[in-house]
């Protein structure tokens, strides 16, 4: 796994106590847990129960994990585990055939995992490339992606740009994109 600073960052801020860093963890990984809990098609309770555990075994090994950069790959495990128990104790199934763990037959979700994950740092990165642009490059970008379009002669009257500027200045905001360090790791791939 490639050393991911914002990650890293994000992970030694949460070990020394940082509140605000532990709500952006959560609220970055939080897709990446529910979306491995869905794939075992547990009901919303065992959701929850699944969460709260990752998170709280999080919460009590976060200063010692070895390889913060992996964080995304620990929570994709510890969720998949996580799920196997729910599903092992739960009463809505006949679990008593289940074979241990290590004999399992291999997840075919496993690929989909590893695609979450890369997902996930691909978004973490676009967002941190995203906040390092000019105030004026996020305004512009934002209202070019906005749903519906914003018309250029909006754009136009909003940034104070003349509207045969908008395209050029559309090219050199994203062009700034393409060369931020954030998304280095993720272009090459």
């Amino acid at each position: 796994m490639r050393d991911d600073a914002s990650v890293i960052d994000l992970v030694a801020r949460v070990g020394d106590g940082d509140q605000d860093a532990w709500n952006e963890l959560v609220e970055r990984y939080s897709p990446l847990v529910w979306s491995i809990c869905l794939r075992y098609r547990l009901d919303r309770d065992d959701i929850e129960d699944v969460r709260q555990s990752v998170w709280t075994l999080l919460l009590e090994r976060v200063g010692t994990l070895r390889e913060p950069a992996a964080l995304p790959g620990w929570l994709a495990t510890t969720t998949k585990n996580e799920c196997l128990r729910v599903l092992r104790v739960s009463r809505r199934h006949d679990h008593g055939s289940l074979p241990p763990e290590d004999l399992m037959p291999p997840d075919p979700n496993a690929v989909q995992v590893d695609q979450d994950i890369l997902v996930a740092e691909r978004d973490d990165a676009l967002r941190a490339a995203f906040d390092g642009l000019s105030q004026r490059c996020r305004q512009l970008l934002s209202m070019l992606v906005a749903d519906p379009p914003v018309p250029y002669a909006e754009i136009s009257a909003a940034l104070d740009l003349a509207v045969g500027s908008v395209g050029p200045t559309r090219a050199r905001c994203l062009n700034e994109l393409r060369k931020s360090p954030h998304l280095a790791g993720v272009l090459d791939q």
